[in-house]
């Protein structure tokens, strides 16, 4: 089987690796190429069992990746960095003919937008070299887009509504941190809200809207709507769609925190003059708070992260709710990992598994939900990642409109 090279070696990263190293049948070879070579020798340490090659390389320099890809020209790239990388290392996968396969869209550096635009544009060149690519396949994005493709063909004739729900009920015991890279988090939170309805996408104040949403084996927390970039891809490729919504819980000592960042600047991204050196706020506020790797150790309780889908079937209103469940505790026994971060790392190395045995081989650039979901779903528990569906719901689950 071929090698494959993972770009990447944060907290999801991690995750991602360890499932990877444990399929030599399928991954013989894994190379884990990061600015930080530490963080892939420590990986290659941990599992011994696999062959893994850990490299250094510069995700930001196009050259720099084609020469590491040439070096060990795997058959797959998993780009695991952050989503200002994803244009370098696709056109180094362009100019090497060789697959690729992302977790988060790209989103420019000096602007806090997150659009597939970027990466569509890559579709008839991707098609005409024959190779590749994948977008989103964490879990949200990722497996919720799965999940939208699996109830419209299983459960719907036609989807209406649809609320992605995420919540992390989970206690880490620190005053502050992210579940993943913090610079990523907080834009995504800071930007804009925005959801679409009526074929139209509608914009309102970051964390305006909010309400609650019950959860299995949480109970009832307060959700707030922002956007996230599975709704922009879901919204093209399920035009039935009238409304589609994504939903965040915070708790209260995370939004004071979040606010207190704001109101000081601290989460600007526009670098600024501090005697004489140019400093960029949230890069700052980056490296005083705690690495998302490091808080799993104490990290206890339920993540849930799932789709509400309101449609007809058979003329009759019908409603679905997809989700997946899991413990930070499990999530840490299973990967030494924290829930979030397990949640995000798992679904690439089996979309890898995929791809190689060519079951998600399809040459362009592909949205999760225009593949085949039924062969990912198939592999969620095994891998860790347990999932149910509950045909009618009941209606207290969220307010969505007949």
């Amino acid at each position: 089987m071929p090698k494959v090279m993972v770009i990447g070696a944060g907290a999801v990263a991690q995750v991602t690796v360890c499932k990877l190293a444990r399929r030599p049948d399928l991954f013989p070879e894994i190379v884990v190429a990061s600015r930080t070579l530490a963080k892939c020798q420590a990986l290659a340490e941990r599992y011994p069992q696999a062959r893994i090659i850990p490299e250094g390389v510069n995700a930001d320099n196009v050259p720099e990746l084609i020469a590491l890809i040439q070096k060990h020209k795997p058959a797959l790239v998993l780009n695991l960095a952050l989503p200002y990388q994803d244009l370098p290392i696709m056109d180094a996968c362009l100019e090497t003919g060789t697959d690729y396969l992302d977790t988060a869209s790209y989103e420019p550096p000096d602007l806090p937008l997150y659009e597939y635009k970027y990466q569509w544009a890559y579709q008839d060149r991707y098609t005409q070299a024959g190779i590749t690519a994948v977008l989103g396949i964490g879990f949200d994005p990722g497996v919720t887009n799965a999940f939208v493709a699996y109830a419209a063909n299983h459960f719907f004739d036609e989807i209406h509504y649809l609320d992605i729900v995420d919540c992390n009920a989970g206690n880490h015991g620190r005053p502050f941190a992210t579940n993943f890279n913090l610079e990523i988090n907080l834009r995504e939170i800071t930007q804009t809200g925005r959801y679409y309805e009526n074929g139209q996408l509608i914009e309102v104040p970051p964390l305006s809207i909010a309400q609650d949403v019950r959860f299995p084996d949480i109970g009832i927390r307060k959700a707030y709507l922002i956007f996230h970039e599975e709704l922009e891809s879901l919204a093209k490729h399920f035009p039935t769609l009238r409304r589609a919504r994504f939903w965040m819980t915070f708790s209260e000592q995370y939004l004071m925190h979040l606010r207190a960042f704001v109101n000081a600047g601290l989460t600007r991204i526009d670098p600024i003059d501090y005697e004489g050196c140019k400093v960029v706020p949230i890069k700052f506020l980056q490296k005083l708070l705690p690495d998302p790797a490091s808080l799993a150790p104490d990290y206890k309780g339920w993540v849930s992260i799932g789709v509400q889908l309101r449609g007809l079937y058979q003329g009759q209103p019908r409603t679905a709710y997809l989700y997946t469940n899991i413990r930070h505790e499990w999530a840490y026994q299973d990967c030494g990992s924290q829930a979030v971060a397990y949640t995000a790392g798992v679904p690439p190395a089996i979309a890898a598994e995929l791809i190689v045995t060519g079951v998600w081989k399809k040459p362009g650039v592909w949205n999760v939900e225009q593949l085949p979901p039924e062969p990912l779903l198939e592999k969620l528990p095994a891998a860790g990642l347990p999932w149910k569906a509950v045909i009618d719901y009941p209606p207290d689950f969220i307010d969505v409109p007949e």
